[in-house]
């Protein structure tokens, strides 16, 4: 399949530089195959019935972005990719020229750095500093925004591209789906009886890369660690026993439930498959974490999630090939036009779409 089949045209105008004034003030289109409607992020409810599950990820974004100098005293950037431990890191590194094995940074005025080689396109950092390394990233770091937001990181970017149930430090971009919701649309869920679980999986810079093969198989995908806890398998199953949905919020949730799925007749996948109580079936997931290369394109047989809560996405990328196969292709690509025609505000600070699986 090839890659320009996920292209669509969009007006510069409509990638939102800044998020609504606040949380929860976007748009939301509703899409079940063929049919859209407009409604606003407040009604979400609405669309949710008692026994749903909500799965979140509860990944907070690092400040992972530094700059610094060479030993030779020419700049660098340096864009954390992933903490290795409390001193080690891999990273993105911007210069005039690579730095070589052995050679020193100085990051930030501050971190004294050793390059200690290349692991593909990262670079393997020591951080030879007495502090901890996330504490050194929270001190000294800055917020790494997507590259089509304009603007340097400041303080509004500080609060609001975090979600507010941010936990497990790691990422380098956030679980934007998540950024749409406030403690109040909580309570307002729970007192319906819809039940919120949370997974953790730390986005990287991967998640921008577009994809530049001509057939999207070519794509080689970047790789994320997650974690799924029992609590969360076991709300999924008395979900699923209620005759409720599971219902991703966003792209990282529903990717981390799919690669932990069980196939029929198979216990692949992480942790512990006789800790799964749906060992065996399939749309059964096992608690436990791994590292995940899934690559969701039209054909794929989901497993787990029923419905899809997430933002609206670059053209040509992983996401929207993901959101093409999970809602159909000629829909989703439908709905896209709409929302162009009808100015809805587009990627991490944008509106927001609720999708109902196609089924085979």
């Amino acid at each position: 399949m090839r890659t320009d089949k996920f292209d669509f045209a969009l007006p510069r105008h409509l990638i939102a530089q800044h998020p609504p004034e606040r949380r929860g003030a976007s748009r939301l289109l509703h899409v079940c195959g063929n049919a859209r409607v407009d409604l606003m992020f407040a009604d979400l409810p609405t669309l949710l019935r008692e026994h749903d599950v909500l799965v979140l990820n509860d990944t907070r974004v690092l400040k992972a972005r530094l700059f610094g100098v060479k030993e030779s005293g020419g700049k660098i950037e340096v864009l954390i990719e992933r903490l290795l431990d409390d001193r080690h890191a891999l990273a993105q590194v911007r210069a005039s020229h690579a730095p070589p094995t052995g050679s020193r940074l100085i990051l930030a005025g501050h971190l004294p750095v050793t390059v200690l080689g290349r692991e593909g396109e990262f670079f393997r950092l020591r951080f030879d500093g007495a502090e901890n390394l996330s504490a050194a990233l929270e001190k000294y770091g800055q917020l790494p925004l997507p590259p089509y937001i304009t603007h340097a990181a400041d303080a509004e970017d500080e609060e609001r591209y975090q979600t507010v149930y941010a936990r497990q430090p790691g990422a380098v971009a956030a679980p934007t789906a998540g950024l749409h919701f406030d403690e109040a649309m909580f309570a307002a869920l729970r007192a319906q009886g819809v039940q919120l679980a949370y997974i953790t999986l730390h986005i990287g810079a991967g998640t921008f890369q577009p994809v530049r093969a001509e057939n999207i198989h070519e794509h080689v995908m970047h790789s994320e660690r997650y974690t799924i806890s029992q609590s969360t398998v076991d709300a999924i199953h008395q979900a699923r026993a209620r005759g409720g949905r599971v219902i991703a919020v966003g792209t990282t949730s529903l990717r981390a439930l799919e690669s932990a799925a069980v196939r029929e007749g198979d216990a692949s996948g992480v942790g512990h498959p006789s800790a799964s109580p749906w060992r065996g079936q399939a749309g059964g997931i096992c608690a436990g974490e791994g590292e995940t290369d899934i690559f969701i394109t039209p054909g794929y047989r989901f497993k787990v999630v029923d419905a899809l809560f997430t933002n609206f996405h670059l053209p040509k990328s992983t996401l929207l090939m993901l959101i093409c196969a999970f809602g159909g292709m000629e829909e989703m690509l439908a709905a896209y036009r709409h929302a162009v025609e009808q100015e809805y505000r587009f990627f991490s600070y944008g509106d927001a779409m609720l999708i109902e699986r196609q089924h085979e």
